[in-house]
C-alpha cells in the first residue's frame, strides 16, 4: 500500500545570482511497513531528499520541480505545497526525523525527559504527569538503562548509543507513520549499532511503521532495507530490491561503494576507490587490476614497551579537600610494539582507547607504570627530551576539524612544527618541504594558502597526516582517524597510511571501533574493555578464534553483506 511518493524533485541552491543544482529529478515510493535505504557519499544528496519531505531546507533554497504525495485514507495530500504552519502538524505526528548527530540535535541547556515530553505536549491535550508518564514508557520502549536518571540527565551526561536512543524515543512519541533515519548509527560502536538497527526493528514492527533510512555504508543498509536507492551528485543512479542491488549492482558507482569496505577475508591488497570504477563525468572506467600492498609479518625490534599502565581520573575535591569519586580508565596495561608493525586497538567507546593513546604520546599524565620508547624509559623527562620525544611520536585525531586550527592556513599549520623544532632556518624552503608533504599526501599545491573550512572531511583527514608526518615521526598513533569518513574516502585514507608507513619505515598504532578496518590494517591487534587489555594476538588468528566472548560479540556485531 503506498504511503509516500517522491516525483521528480529538483532542487537548487541560490548564492548571489548563480543557481546550484543539488537534487535533480529524484523519485521514489516508500509502502507502507516498508523500508528504503538511501544509499551514497557525502554531498550525494541523501540528507536534502529527506528534509525536502519535512520541509527543513535552508533558506537559500529552491524547490524547481516536484511532488511529495503523502497518501492519507486514499487521499493524496502534497507536502511542498503545505503553509509553514501546516507543516508543523505533520512533522513528528506524520513524518518523524532522526538527526545524523545526536549531540547537536539535543539542548544541551534542557533535560533528556524534558525535551521529549515537549513534543508531546505541543501536539497533544496531555498533562505534566502524564506526558511524563508516556516518556518514561518511550525510554522503556528503546531500552534505556534506569530511565529515570535518563530523564534527569543533561544530553552530555550519557553515552552516544544512549543519545540516539533519547532521539529515537523523541522520534516515535507521537507514533508517526514515516520515520527519516538520517545517518543514525555512523560514529557508533559495532555492538552499539547493532543495537540500534534490532530497535528500529522492534519499533517499526510494533507500530507498522515505515523507515527511510540513510547511510553511507552498504553493509548497515544491508541489515536493513527492503529496497535501496543509490545516490550520486544529485540524482539516483541505481534503485531496487535488498538482493539485486547488492549483490547484482549495475551502475559501476555501486560496483565501487561495494568494494570500497575492507573485507575480513581480504588483508594484502589495496583497497579499491571510486575512481577505479568511474570518471568524474560519472561514466564506467575500465577495470584495471588491483596492486597487492608488501605486508612483513615478522617484527623483531622492540620500539614501545608498556608495563601495568594505570591512568586513573579524580573527581573535583569536595568541601573537605577529598575527591569524591574516581574513574579508572586505563588498568594495568601492559603490551610491546615492535618496528614496522601496525599494531591495532579495538575496544567500545568509553574503554579507554583515546586516554591510552594520548597517555603513550605524552600529552597527558599517567597515574602509574612504566612507558619505554626505544629502551628509554618516559618517568622523568627534561622539556629537552620530551621535545625530542614528540618529534619522534605523532598522533592523528578522531575529528579533523576539531583539530586544526581554523584561523591558520594550512601552509601555516604545516610550517609550524619545522619553526618550533628549528629543522628548516629558510621560509622558501619551509614552503618547499610543505608543497612536497602536501603532494606526499594527495593535495594539490594550491591547498598551502586555503583554510581547513574550505577541504572536504577526508582532505582534512590528509592535512593532518601532513603535520604529522612534518617532523619525520617514526612512531605513529592513529586514533579513530578514519571513523567519520564516507567508505570511499575511507579506503583512499587507508591506503595511503600504508603507502607512507612503506615509504618512511613508520609503526602505527591504530585504534578504532571498526573491526573490519583493524583487521584489514593491523599485523596484531589488542582489544581493550573496561580500561583492560581482554586478549591480544596476531589479526587473523584473534578474528578466526577469538579467546574471549567479548572479542567474540564484537566480531559478530560487523555489519556484514549476506
Amino acid at each position: 500500500m503506498k504511503l509516500l511518493e517522491v516525483k521528480n524533485i529538483s532542487l537548487s541552491f541560490k548564492n548571489g545570482h548563480e543557481k546550484n543544482v543539488v537534487l535533480k529529478n529524484v523519485s521514489f515510493t516508500l509502502n507502507k511497513s516498508q523500508t528504503i535505504g538511501i544509499v551514497g557519499e557525502s554531498g550525494s544528496g541523501k540528507s536534502l531528499t529527506a528534509l525536502s519531505i519535512i520541509n527543513l531546507l535552508p533558506v537559500n533554497a529552491i524547490m524547481e520541480s516536484g511532488e511529495i504525495l503523502y497518501y492519507e485514507k486514499d487521499k493524496a495530500i502534497n507536502l511542498l505545497e503545505l503553509s509553514p504552519n501546516d507543516i508543523l502538524k505533520w512533522r513528528g505526528k506524520h513524518i518523524s526525523m532522526i538527526f545524523q548527530e545526536p549531540m547537536t540535535s539535543l539542548n544541551p541547556s534542557l533535560t533528556c525527559g524534558y525535551q521529549v515530553a515537549e513534543v508531546l505536549l505541543l501536539h497533544e491535550k496531555i498533562s505534566q504527569k502524564n506526558a511524563r508518564k508516556k516518556v518514561m514508557e518511550l525510554f522503556h520502549e528503546v531500552k534505556l538503562p534506569n530511565p529515570e536518571r535518563i530523564f534527569r540527565s543533561y544530553p552530555h551526561e550519557i553515552s552516544g548509543g544512549q543519545k540516539q536512543r533519547v532521539m529515537i524515543a523523541m522520534a516515535i512519541a507521537l507514533n508517526p507513520s514515516v520515520l527519516i533515519a538520517d545517518e543514525p548509527t555512523t560514529a557508533l560502536d559495532v555492538t552499539v549499532q547493532k543495537t540500534i538497527l534490532e530497535l528500529l526493528k522492534e519499533v517499526q514492527k510494533k507500530y507498522h511503521m515505515s523507515i527511510i533510512f540513510i547511510s553511507h555504508d552498504l553493509g548497515v543498509i544491508s541489515q536493513i532495507a527492503d529496497k535501496i536507492l543509490v545516490m550520486y551528485k544529485g540524482e539516483v543512479v541505481e534503485h531496487g530490491d535488498n538482493r539485486s542491488v547488492l549483490h547484482n549492482p549495475n551502475h559501476p558507482y555501486t560496483k565501487g561503494l561495494l568494494n570500497c569496505r575492507p573485507e575480513l577475508s581480504e588483508k594484502n591488497r589495496r583497497l579499491p576507490i571510486i575512481s577505479d570504477f568511474l570518471d568524474s563525468e560519472g561514466k564506467t572506467k575500465k577495470s584495471k587490476p588491483i596492486g597487492s600492498m608488501q605486508k612483513i609479518t615478522e617484527f623483531e625490534e622492540e620500539i614501545l614497551r608498556v608495563k601495568n599502565l594505570n591512568k586513573i581520573y579524580f573527581d573535583k575535591p569536595g568541601f573537605w579537600g577529598k575527591s569524591k569519586e574516581s574513574n579508572t580508565a586505563v588498568q594495568q596495561f601492559s603490551f610491546s610494539v615492535y618496528k614496522g608493525e601496525t599494531l591495532g586497538l579495538v575496544g567500545e567507546s568509553g574503554c579507554g582507547k583515546t586516554t591510552l593513546g594520548r597517555v603513550i604520546t605524552q600529552l597527558i599524565e599517567k597515574t602509574s607504570g612504566e612507558i619505554e620508547f626505544k629502551g628509554k624509559s618516559l618517568n622523568r623527562l627534561t622539556i629537552k627530551d620530551l621535545k625530542n620525544f614528540r618529534k619522534s611520536v605523532q598522533i592523528i585525531f578522531q575529528d579533523p576539524y576539531s583539530s586544526l586550527n581554523p584561523k591558520l592556513t594550512v601552509g601555516e599549520m604545516l610550517t609550524e612544527p619545522l619553526v618550533v623544532h628549528n629543522l628548516v632556518k629558510s621560509k622558501e624552503k619551509r614552503r618547499a618541504k610543505v608543497v612536497q608533504m602536501l603532494q606526499k599526501v594527495r593535495l594539490s599545491e594550491d591547498s598551502y594558502s586555503k583554510y581547513p573550512h574550505q577541504f572536504s572531511g577526508g582532505q582534512r583527514q590528509r592535512i593532518v597526516i601532513a603535520r604529522a608526518l612534518m617532523l619525520e615521526p617514526e612512531f605513529i598513533i592513529c586514533d579513530e582517524s578514519v571513523s567519520a569518513l564516507d567508505v570511499s574516502v575511507q579506503a583512499e585514507i587507508l591506503n595511503l597510511l600504508n603507502d607512507l608507513k612503506d615509504e618512511f619505515n613508520l609503526t602505527y598504532i591504530f585504534i578504532s571501533h571498526d573491526l573490519s578496518v583493524v583487521k584489514y590494517m593491523s599485523d596484531r591487534i589488542m582489544v581493550m574493555k573496561d580500561g583492560a587489555l581482554v586478549e591480544i594476538n596476531k589479526a587473523d588468528d584473534l578474528y578466526q578464534s577469538p579467546a574471549s566472548i567479548y572479542t567474540k560479540n564484537l566480531i559478530d556485531s560487523i555489519p556484514t553483506i549476506n
